[in-house]
């Protein structure tokens, strides 16, 4: 009669030992863990597709974005001042370029101030920034930019929570700039530091306020080095031949 050797033997599922996390994933997890993020950043599983302008107007805003700190993008609507900017910004966060995108515009165009508007801040400050969140999404894919908004990795600010905060490693969105006051305008732009691109986009010719804090900067900072102001014509709107043939009918 064979006799028991007195050791017992532990079975493991044949599957079990292939489900052990990697070294590397081991890795990953003690990060998020001592990082404070619980949650998982969304696999990002396929080629970002890098936008092309439409026309050379647009090429030019794209250069400029390119290789300078300070861009002002000047034009009416449906040019595509917006959209090159915020896809410019989607890919250097998609490549890890940069740390941050930060999103903001004035309020002035309601008529009323966040505090009466219902809910949250960032439901309060939502409506504002529908244009981005469809430029972001089609960029990024839905769950990277959901995942990318509360890990503030893009962080849309009022602009009046601005003050006293300084940009670095990061891209500035600033859209409807027309809307900014002077004292608004300085404050935003005194906020830049290192490795900072601001990117700042409006109509001068729709402003909802008198003495644009636009029109002043423009004045005073387009021969400075590494700022660089590209306007758009009546003839680059891309939009649709409707929208730009309403903005030519507005114009006195």
């Amino acid at each position: 009669m064979a006799r028991n050797s007195g050791k017992t033997h532990r079975i493991v599922p044949a599957n079990k030992s292939n489900n052990r996390p990697s070294q590397a994933e081991k890795s990953r997890l003690r990060t998020e863990k001592h990082s404070g993020n619980s949650e998982p950043q969304p696999q990002r599983n396929y080629t970002f597709k890098e936008v092309q302008p439409l026309n050379f107007v647009q090429g030019e805003y794209f250069d400029a974005i390119k290789h300078n700190d300070i861009i002002f993008g000047i034009g009416s609507a449906g040019t595509g001042k917006t959209f090159i900017a915020a896809s410019y910004a989607a890919s250097e966060l998609f490549h890890k370029r940069v740390d941050k995108v930060i999103l903001t515009r004035p309020n002035i165009e309601t008529g009323r101030g966040l505090g009466f508007l219902p809910g949250t801040l960032e439901e309060k400050y939502a409506p504002y920034l529908l244009p981005f969140d469809a430029i972001f999404s089609r960029a990024l894919g839905k769950g990277f930019y959901d995942y990318c908004l509360k890990s503030k990795d893009i962080d849309p600010t009022p602009l009046g929570f601005l003050r006293g905060t300084t940009f670095d490693d990061c891209i500035v969105l600033v859209d409807e700039a027309q809307n900014c006051t002077r004292e608004e305008m300085k404050m935003l732009l005194s906020r830049i530091g290192k490795n900072c691109k601001m990117i700042i986009s409006g109509d001068v010719d729709q402003a909802d306020i008198p003495d644009s804090g636009l029109s002043d900067a423009i004045h005073r900072l387009d021969r400075i080095l590494d700022i660089e102001v590209v306007r758009f014509m009546d003839d680059d709107i891309v939009r649709s031949k409707m929208c730009k043939q309403i903005i030519l009918a507005y114009r006195d």
